[in-house]
């Protein structure tokens, strides 16, 4: 009997040789595309910059760099405990300032008796002694979009207290302090 000639529907599948190699170069792809995407994020929606002086120690020191993201600020409202790297008055002459957001819009804020006073309330996100009040030696009231920023250690550095900086308005704000890079000792085990 002759075998017809008709349509054959049945296609016999190719086996892969090396089906590890398949997967091992899928896996290379993907993470290829995913440090690219990392990149390409950092680059449109954050930046670098470096803390100076050492206001905000100890969590942050002075030349320490650190990532900015520029893109929450679009998405968010800043808020009490941030991180905030700005330029005062959006002065563009200026170097980037690194400080903690420890008052918002409707707040009053004052430092008496060597504490800062959030709403008659002593704020803990300042630890230590004020020393110097600057501006907020009498009650300041922040209006819509500002906010009182300091640094970590209040004994050191230019903030919201100094005339020449004040209260912070959120369209002078580059964004939020995201990841900051440790000091190679840490780096390396030698302090703990």
């Amino acid at each position: 009997m002759k075998k017809s000639r008709g349509l054959r529907f049945y296609v016999p599948e190719k086996k892969n040789r090396f089906p590890i190699v398949s997967e091992i170069f899928v896996c290379m792809m993907v993470a290829l595309i995913s440090a690219f995407m990392a990149v390409v994020c950092v680059y449109f929606f954050g930046m670098k910059c470096s803390v100076v002086g050492s206001s905000m120690e100890p969590g942050l020191y002075n030349g320490q760099e650190i990532l900015v993201n520029r893109f929450a600020y679009v998405l968010f409202v800043p808020k009490k405990g941030d991180v905030v790297v700005f330029l005062p008055h959006g002065n563009e002459n200026s170097h980037y300032y690194v400080k903690r957001i420890v008052a918002g819009p409707g707040d009053v804020v004052q430092i008496r008796e060597g504490k800062l006073w959030v709403n008659d309330v002593v704020s803990e996100l300042i630890d230590g002694e004020i020393s110097d009040p600057g501006i907020a030696e009498n009650a300041i009231t922040l209006q819509n979009g500002q906010y009182f920023c300091m640094g970590d250690n209040p004994m050191d550095g230019e903030d919201s207290r100094q005339a020449n900086i004040g209260p912070v308005d959120k369209g002078d704000m580059i964004g939020i302090a995201w990841w900051h890079m440790a000091r190679e000792e840490e780096k390396m085990g030698r302090i703990h």
